[in-house]
């Protein structure tokens, strides 16, 4: 059902539309067990074919649940990703923390050493109970999370992080290396230290940013690193909008200001004149880059599985996208989705 694009230069293939597991690991609210089961079941059977977990969702919970998911497909029918930096340690119960409802009972320490990065792939092994991870991610590294020990953890993670990975993936053990992050300058900043075959780029390429069109995305051309964008609803405003009657937007996991609040209206607005979707434009906008080769959203449930792949086959006039870059929403020059049926 979904087209599959190549990983840089692996031989990795992941469909458009992938799964983003964080919700697994309690985020904000519990599920039970089997309603993590039953939504991948159902993105298999829908054509999904890539999954993302870490051991920070939940502490340990989203691998875990993945894990149990997986176990009954063949490892050749999907490609895994997980993400080190972190390591767990054993604490004395479990508590609900860092938007994770009564995770297992451990406490997340970074890590970004090499015996740190394999210390947390080992356990992630262990955890998912999976013989393979595709790719491996660095997860959370950067100024925006780590503010003035930016510099000292990124030359750690750079020199002894990094060296670990690129180990795993020339011994065989993982087939693509990169980051997992919010933000986009750590990843240029990374580049310049070794080759990423692709980033988990969370938010920073979406209907409401598109800075990275400037340095970042031309440069992951230039070297074949390939982008998964993840959090393509900008923390949800852009799946809720503005005006849903009790509904607080939230963008950039914080209440939303004013100046975004007016731009999301004003893609309402467009939406509303051709009829579609404010998510169906947020999911099939970042596709349109030569440089995107899928956009994970966090999937809950099979009924959230469901109607995410019918946002993604709502067909778009290009008059919608030609009005976006019109009024300044979108950079005039920005690569936008081909209608299927104008």
């Amino acid at each position: 059902m979904f087209k599959k694009r190549q990983i840089g230069k692996t031989t990795l293939q992941v469909t458009e539309l992938g799964f983003g597991a964080a919700t697994f690991g309690n985020l904000y609210r519990p599920m039970a067990d089997s309603a993590a089961e039953e939504s991948i079941t159902k993105a298999m059977a829908l054509g999904l074919n890539q999954f993302d977990t870490a051991p920070y969702y939940g502490f340990g919970l989203s691998e875990r649940r993945v894990g149990d998911a997986l176990r009954k497909f063949d490892s050749k029918d999907y490609v895994l990703s997980t993400k080190v930096g972190r390591i767990l340690e054993p604490c004395a119960k479990a508590e609900d923390k860092y938007g994770f409802c009564s995770p297992m009972p451990f406490e997340p320490k970074y890590d970004y050493s090499y015996d740190g990065i394999m210390r947390s792939f080992e356990h992630s092994i262990q955890r998912l109970g999976l013989s393979k991870i595709d790719i491996l991610y660095m997860h959370d590294i950067g100024r925006a999370t780590h503010g003035d020990e930016h510099d000292r953890l990124f030359k750690i993670a750079m020199e002894g992080g990094y060296k670990a990975m690129d180990e795993l993936r020339s011994q065989g053990l993982v087939s693509a290396i990169g980051l997992g992050v919010n933000e986009y300058e750590v990843c240029e900043q990374a580049m310049d230290h070794g080759h990423f075959d692709c980033f988990l780029l969370a938010g920073r390429y979406t209907l409401l940013e598109q800075k990275a069109l400037d340095t970042f995305l031309p440069r992951c051309i230039k070297e074949n690193s390939s982008i998964i964008l993840g959090g393509p609803y900008n923390s949800g405003i852009l799946a809720t909008g503005v005006r849903r009657e009790g509904v607080v937007p939230h963008y950039n996991y914080e209440p939303a200001d004013e100046t975004i609040i007016n731009t999301v209206a004003k893609i309402e607005d467009v939406c509303q004149k051709f009829n579609i979707p404010l998510a169906a434009a947020a999911l099939q906008f970042p596709l349109a880059h030569p440089a995107v080769v899928s956009v994970i959203p966090g999937l809950s449930s099979a009924s959230r599985v469901e109607t995410t792949v019918e946002l993604m086959q709502v067909n778009i006039p290009s008059e919608f996208w030609q009005i976006l870059q019109d009024t300044g929403i979108l950079y005039p020059d920005v690569p936008v989705p081909t209608s299927v049926v104008e």
